[in-house]
């Protein structure tokens, strides 16, 4: 994924409302892989990836969320995927 102008701008908004949510979204150095945000990037559509549930393990037999997250992240979501409908 490449960063552009467009995705920063996202990124901003997005920050904007985890605080609002009450957590911090922090930006993060580009690492490679295989994440389907790869495609709408590559499409010049403004993306952003790592927003589902706070946990650890990810893709591995002792992966989990923690739940007691999951009440922030879902007025996080609320809050973006309204302003970008």
């Amino acid at each position: 994924m490449e960063k552009t102008a467009a995705s920063g701008a996202l990124l901003e908004l997005a920050q904007g409302y985890a605080t609002q949510a009450g957590f911090p979204l922090e930006d993060a150095p580009m690492t490679g892989g295989g994440s389907d945000a790869n495609f709408t990037s590559a499409l010049g559509v403004p993306t952003l990836d790592g927003l589902g549930a706070d946990g650890d393990g990810a893709h591995t037999l002792h992966e989990y969320i923690q739940i007691s997250t999951l009440e922030m992240r879902a007025k996080f979501w609320h809050l973006l995927l309204r302003d970008l409908a």
